[in-house]
C-alpha cells in the first residue's frame, strides 16, 4: 500500500503536468519492453521493439532493469532536448548512489559515466535519443492525446467534486482515511507529502503498480499507470479526444474561445440557442477552462491558461 499523508496546504499544491514527459514514458516503455508478463497482449510488441532497436542503444541495458531503473534518466520536462540537457547534467555522484540504491553492479561504461568521462555520457545520449525514435516517436500522437483526456477528465472532476474525489478517479480501489491517501501496491510506504505537494503524471505504455519519485524541497511525483493496458498504437487515433470528453458543441465553444466571444456570438457560430450557448460557457467556465469578463454591456468569454493549452495540444483540424 503506498500511504500519501497530506497536510492541509498539499491539496492546494495538487498540481497535473499538462503535457507528457519524453523520457519517463520512454524509461518505462523500454523497462515495460524487458518485461516478460502480459505475453499475449504485449509479446509482439516487445518482439517488434526488439527488432527496430538500433546497437547504439545497447548500453541502455545495462541501466534498466525490468521493474526498477535510475531516477536521473527520466527527467519530467515536457521537451525532448531540454530532458536530454538535464539528464547529461547529472553529477557522477548521483549516478554512483542510483546504482548503490537499484543494487546494481556498474559495468565499465556505468563506471565511465560515474567519472563524468565524455564519451561516456556522449553514448547515453545517442542511445536515448535513438531508442525515443525507435521506440516512442511513432506513437507519440497517440500518448499526447491519451495524456490530454486523461488530464481533461482529471481537471473537470475536481472541479466538479474536488481534489479528493479527483485523486479517487484515478485508481478505482484507492480510498482515503482521514487525511491520508492509499493506493495499492505490493508493499506498503509511506510518503510524507509535508507541504511540499504532489504532481501527477500519467504513463500509458506501464502496466504496473504506480511509481514514486522524492527530492528535497520539491513536490512529490506520482506516475501512475493511465493506458488501456495494451500497446499505444503507432497512429492518431480516430475521432476528437478533446470532444470525446467535453461533448461535441463544448469542445467547439472552447476552441472558438481563442479569441474573445460573447455568448450571443457564440451562439451564431454554433448555430446552438442562445440558452444552450449560456449553459455550456457556464460548465466550461466552472471546469477553469475559460473566464468571463464584463465590459460595460457587453460579457466577453474566452479561454483561460487551461483551456488554452487543451486547444492548442489537440486543435480541431489534427482529425
Amino acid at each position: 500500500m503506498l500511504r500519501f499523508h497530506f497536510e492541509a496546504g498539499d491539496f492546494a499544491r495538487v498540481r497535473f503536468l499538462p503535457r507528457p514527459a519524453p523520457l519517463v514514458e520512454l524509461k518505462l516503455a523500454l523497462m515495460m519492453a524487458r518485461r516478460s508478463d502480459s505475453a499475449v497482449l504485449f509479446g509482439r510488441w516487445r518482439r517488434d521493439i526488439g527488432h527496430r532497436l538500433p546497437p547504439t542503444t545497447q548500453p541502455l541495458w545495462d541501466l534498466l532493469q525490468p521493474f526498477r531503473g535510475p531516477a536521473f534518466l527520466d527527467p519530467e520536462s515536457p521537451d525532448l532536448e531540454e530532458g536530454l540537457e538535464l539528464v547529461r547534467r547529472t553529477p557522477g555522484t548521483i549516478v554512483r548512489s542510483e546504482m548503490t540504491r537499484l543494487r546494481q553492479s556498474p559495468t565499465p561504461w556505468i563506471r565511465a559515466l560515474m567519472e563524468r568521462e565524455a564519451s561516456a555520457w556522449e553514448l547515453l545520449d545517442r542511445g536515448l535519443r535513438d531508442a525515443y525514435r525507435s521506440v516512442l516517436e511513432p506513437a507519440w500522437p497517440s500518448v499526447r492525446e491519451l495524456h490530454t483526456a486523461e488530464f481533461t477528465r482529471f481537471a473537470l472532476h475536481g472541479a466538479e467534486h474536488g481534489t479528493e474525489a479527483a485523486l479517487s478517479a484515478l485508481h478505482p480501489t484507492s480510498i482515503w482515511n482521514g487525511t491520508t491517501w492509499n493506493l495499492p501496491a505490493t508493499r506498503t510506504r509511506d510518503i510524507d507529502l509535508a507541504g511540499r505537494g504532489l504532481t501527477l503524471l500519467p504513463t500509458f505504455h506501464w502496466t504496473y503498480e504506480p511509481l514514486i519519485g522524492t527530492w528535497p524541497d520539491r513536490p512529490v511525483l506520482l506516475v501512475y499507470p493511465a493506458g488501456p493496458g495494451t500497446p499505444v498504437p503507432h497512429t492518431h487515433t480516430e475521432g476528437d479526444p478533446l470532444a470525446d470528453i467535453l461533448g461535441t458543441s463544448r469542445a467547439r465553444i472552447l476552441r472558438l474561445l481563442s479569441n474573445p466571444h460573447t455568448t450571443t456570438e457564440l451562439a451564431t457560430n454554433t448555430g446552438l440557442s442562445l440558452g444552450t450557448a449560456s449553459a455550456h460557457s457556464a460548465a466550461l467556465r466552472r471546469a477553469g477552462l475559460i473566464t468571463t469578463h464584463r465590459t460595460g454591456r457587453s460579457v466577453h468569454h474566452t479561454q483561460t491558461h487551461l483551456g488554452r493549452m487543451l486547444t492548442e495540444t489537440n486543435p480541431a483540424d489534427s482529425h
